[in-house]
């Protein structure tokens, strides 16, 4: 493993790459959108996008994804601002927080029409336990629907324009996605949807049925160009900091977890869900990162903390395997404990792993005094 020098990511997370220069292509990228991009533009071509939506609407002008979180707050409250009738929609997780549903609550109260659309907890648990045991992953059914259902109601209310927050996908896109969106075909899907490469047709089982996988069926490349359904990033039109979406969320009534993070450094990321943190937690055995080493990343890159100052915060959280989770997963999908971790076990990255009288340590780790379990 060869370690940013500017960060702390190392060349094991997908996409990121080290150069000869020791540092990341994400921490490049970080550098050159702050000296390289002219804002004004970015947002006088948003408003382009806006209009656009508006000429084509027959009701909704776009459709937003949310969660509840800090981020599509934020998305929420800078469509209603450039003066857009937004329909929001939300997969709900089979393992909603209070605090989760708290602020979705906040989110619809600023003003907007909302579906919350459940998939049947018995389709959701063959599917969970089906893809954590073929890819070690319990994400997939969360990044199937996720794409999915915005998708499928877009082409239902015609609406024209779905609104995401940031995705790094989008920097490998073209220069007319400025203007009015760029289209969310399979081929996008396929390569940034956080599906291992799957759609729901490739999930169909004797146990799992077509009719059943129905929410998790995307609608065909040729529906959306009928339609001409767009997407766009609003992280590509305007700053995006986890800090300024912070701010301008708890300035419209979004509620931080006091008791501290749920998973990884932040008190305000990934807390609505119980389960997300089983999907971060699973980039200890691929990776050799947990969901912290991507926050404290960011703060450095940020320039609110150096690196030397992330490091130390890794030593003092050591471990950070999510027992309460697990266990609640374990009895969402009937598996035990044990099995859980026979599972992990599978994916271990045996390319960093090593055993080391019979204990698991990664060679040449970022912290030489890590006290390994």
């Amino acid at each position: 493993m060869r370690y940013c020098q500017a960060c702390i990511l190392p060349d094991t997370r997908p996409n990121l790459m080290i150069g000869p220069d020791g540092v990341c292509n994400a921490c490049h990228n970080a550098g050159r959108k702050l000296a390289e991009i002219d804002w004004s533009a970015r947002e006088r071509a948003f408003c382009s996008v806006v209009e656009h939506a508006k000429q084509r609407s027959k009701g909704y002008d776009c459709i937003i994804p949310v969660s509840g979180g800090k981020d599509s707050t934020w998305q929420v409250v800078k469509c209603l601002e450039y003066g857009m009738n937004p329909l929001a929609v939300t997969w709900k997780t089979p393992a909603r927080t209070a605090i989760g549903q708290q602020n979705l609550d906040n989110l619809v109260s600023l003003g907007v029409d909302h579906i919350d659309y459940q998939v049947s907890p018995k389709v959701e648990r063959k599917l969970l336990i089906k893809a954590y045991e073929r890819f070690g992953a319990t994400g997939v059914p969360m990044h199937l629907a996720m794409f999915s259902i915005p998708l499928r109601l877009a082409v239902q209310f015609d609406i024209p324009l779905v609104v995401w927050g940031e995705n790094s996908a989008f920097e490998y896109g073209t220069d007319d996605q400025s203007l009015t969106g760029f289209r969310l075909d399979s081929a996008w899907l396929k390569q940034f949807g956080v599906t291992h490469g799957t759609t729901a047709r490739d999930w169909i089982a004797p146990d799992l049925t077509e009719k059943e996988m129905t929410p998790y069926f995307t609608p065909s490349d040729a529906e959306l160009a009928e339609k001409q359904i767009n997407a766009v990033f609003l992280g590509y039109y305007f700053p995006w900091d986890v800090e300024t979406s912070l701010k301008v969320a708890q300035e419209h009534g979004f509620r931080v977890r006091e008791e501290g993070p749920k998973t990884g450094y932040y008190n305000y990321a990934d807390i609505d869900d119980d389960f997300i943190s089983l999907h971060h937690f699973l980039k200890w055995y691929k990776f050799g990162i947990t969901r912290t080493w991507d926050n404290l990343a960011l703060e450095i890159r940020s320039g609110r903390m150096i690196r030397e100052q992330a490091i130390e915060l890794l030593r003092h959280l050591g471990d950070e395997t999510p027992h309460e989770d697990i266990a609640k997963f374990c009895t969402f999908t009937g598996i035990t404990k044990e099995r859980f971790f026979q599972i992990a076990e599978q994916f271990r990255n045996h390319e960093i792993w090593r055993q080391v009288d019979g204990v698991w340590q990664i060679k040449d780790f970022l912290l030489t005094d890590w006290s390994w379990q």
